[in-house]
């Protein structure tokens, strides 16, 4: 997702300082994203924006090498983040300080996080952003992403649901865990070859924010679910599941059903109150299968993608995420 506009030329630009991001940067960092989003929806305190919800620190933490800065007279004034799961690649948040929009510094951003992509490579690189916005659309395009189906980010209230059929990472020994590691890249190379989430995983994890869901039929990994919960990527009494995936197959949505029933009750055992969850309308059999579930969405963005293919989008695919 971005809180930046698109970059104007001429006297406007401004020409700032690139670099990666350092454990300093984090904090201002962190207030120009919410400030930049905030005064882009509205926000009648931007500052507030997202409120618990961490995007900065925890991307940060996970990969600093990842993360980059735009410096301006010795200030922070912009961030963004890249992330790599394995042959896919996508980046956000992207924001720039309000007072300095449209002053070619998003672009500027941009280019490193490009050239990550092209150095990895990845077969696929995406990001989420406004759709009712023409300037971010317009701004992406000039890196060759492209405009894909709209990403829905939905909810549902925590319900009481059947007894726990599923394994929590978190539980598991190291050993055990390096295994379910390369069970989940295996699953998920069958649905977009190359496709592996294990830095979030791990990330999640290490960092205490939340915990992935593992679901079995028999010894078969069949699905799991990145969680974050508090001090992760959700507010507060809130779990949001950054990356969910079933395998492919005729039994693929009752699996995925099983999922979404797995991080409800996971979300009922931490004690939040709703579970979040984002999916590309592109998947068609997973959006439906949602909304028979109950969610419902509370916001709607669009999917880009470089280049212009609609890769693990497919109506058969049951992925969940949002790239915000």
């Amino acid at each position: 997702m971005a809180g930046s506009t698109s970059a104007l030329t001429g006297d406007r630009f401004v020409r700032v300082a690139i670099r990666q991001m350092v454990s300093h940067d984090v904090a201002t960092a962190d207030h120009v994203m919410r400030v930049s989003f905030g005064t882009f929806l509205g926000a009648t305190d931007p500052a507030t924006t997202f409120g618990e919800a961490q995007f900065v620190r925890t991307r940060f933490a996970a990969e600093p090498s990842w993360a980059f800065v735009a410096e301006h007279e010795g200030e922070v004034v912009g961030s963004v983040f890249a992330t790599r799961w394995g042959s896919f690649g996508f980046f956000g948040p992207l924001t720039v300080r309000p007072d300095l929009w449209d002053r070619g510094i998003a672009r500027q951003l941009l280019e490193p996080v490009v050239a990550l992509f092209d150095e990895w490579p990845v077969r696929l690189a995406g990001l989420f952003t406004f759709a009712q916005s023409a300037k971010h659309v317009a701004l992406y395009q000039r890196f060759d992403f492209w405009p894909q189906y709209l990403t829905a980010i939905m909810a549902k209230d925590v319900s009481r649901v059947a007894s726990r059929e599923f394994e929590l990472f978190s539980d598991l020994g190291e050993v055990h865990r390096a295994l379910v590691l390369s069970e989940c890249a295996e699953l998920t190379d069958e649905i977009f070859q190359g496709l592996n989430v294990g830095h979030d995983v791990h990330a999640t994890h290490a960092q205490d924010i939340g915990d992935t869901v593992l679901v079995r039929d028999g010894s078969t990994l069949v699905g799991f679910a990145v969680c974050h919960l508090a001090g992760g990527e959700t507010g507060a009494n809130k779990l949001y599941v950054k990356f969910g995936a079933v395998r492919p197959g005729g039994h693929a949505p009752e699996h995925f059903t099983l999922l979404l029933e797995a991080c409800e009750q996971l979300a009922r055992e931490r004690g939040a109150g709703a579970v979040v969850a984002g999916v590309n309308t592109g998947r068609h059999d997973a959006y439906r299968r949602m909304l028979e579930s109950g969610y419902r969405t509370g916001g709607q963005g669009v999917r880009m993608h470089r280049p212009n293919v609609g890769g693990m989008c497919g109506a058969h695919d049951f992925i969940i995420d949002d790239l915000r």
